[in-house]
């Protein structure tokens, strides 16, 4: 399974370019879509599912233009938006079988017992019975997961998906799609939760402003944080000086007043010791001070 993007472009009727030239292959696995708000990642998971067309550029599915096949490959794609909704009226398993009807499940025997399979898989069977308009908001969440499962889709699209979900359920999810990630799939996770990339994803792209700023494995992003983050012990009148001239990443009250984490070039003038970065502070390093960094050169 290959996802090929050539020259994607999209610029809205208010004149607003979400996307600019963005070029990237997918293959089987899981590819984390990193970004802020606004960096274009929405408007590049409504294309990928025929949601929306492009201003210009190209989108194939082996080989295939996903605008001139949309209807097939519509068939092979599971997607959770950000703002997943559901029929009101319908409790949580008529939901999903309405759900695995649209997917192409036709013999209900088998369409009844995947719908169970992928209750019980995220959590959710005990309340079968259950309007869904009545489960909570974590709960309405995981349906949505479930949805975009149904019919053993070959790529699976989520945007935002741990949103609204507690860390126990982050994990579960991140589970899941991690046992998935190992059959003939692409799974493709579009978040601004810097942790759910580095637990899930073997690539990753990050989006800035609608341009394709990164395009690599997480571990790659890292390094270009070694050497940048320091720790530092600090009284009050110090902590509020720092704060306002450098980038805290984590604060931890002490006994003499702060233990706190900041990603810089360099820290005069305080008493610090490198620590060694994880994904956070290499997407606020790489977004702070490399691309800019960049963009003066």
């Amino acid at each position: 399974m290959k996802i090929e993007i050539r020259g994607l472009n999209k610029i809205y009727p208010n004149g607003n370019q979400a996307l600019k030239d963005i070029n990237l292959e997918l293959e089987n696995g899981m590819f984390g879509l990193l970004g802020p708000n606004g960096a274009g990642k929405s408007s590049l998971m409504r294309i990928l599912v025929t949601l929306m067309k492009p201003s210009s550029g190209v989108v194939l599915i082996d080989g295939k233009d996903i605008q001139k096949h949309r209807k097939e490959l519509r068939s092979i794609l599971g997607y959770l938006p950000q703002d997943f909704r559901f029929f009101s009226a319908l409790k949580t398993w008529e939901f999903l079988d309405y759900s695995g009807s649209l997917a192409g499940l036709r013999n209900r025997r088998e369409r009844l017992a995947e719908v169970d399979r992928l209750l019980d898989q995220v959590g959710l069977l005990e309340v079968r019975d259950r309007k869904a308009n009545r489960l909570s908001g974590g709960m309405k969440r995981r349906l949505g997961i479930a949805q975009a499962l149904i019919g053993n889709p070959r790529i699976i699209v989520v945007d935002e998906p741990t949103t609204g979900l507690d860390p126990d359920e982050r994990i579960r999810f991140r589970n899941i799609l991690s046992q998935l990630s190992q059959n003939d799939v692409i799974i493709i996770l579009s978040t601004h939760i810097v942790g759910d990339i580095s637990s899930t994803c073997q690539s990753m792209a990050l989006l800035n402003r609608g341009e394709l700023v990164f395009n690599g494995p997480p571990e790659d992003l890292i390094r270009h944080a070694e050497g940048h983050v320091f720790r530092m012990n600090l009284t009050p009148y110090e902590y509020d000086k720092v704060k306002e001239e450098y980038n805290v990443i984590s604060t931890i009250p002490v006994d003499t007043g702060w233990e706190v984490q900041v990603v810089s070039d360099h820290i005069p003038g305080y008493d610090n010791v490198l620590v060694t970065p994880n994904i956070e502070h290499a997407y606020v390093y790489y977004m702070e001070h490399k691309l800019h960094a960049d963009l003066i050169e």
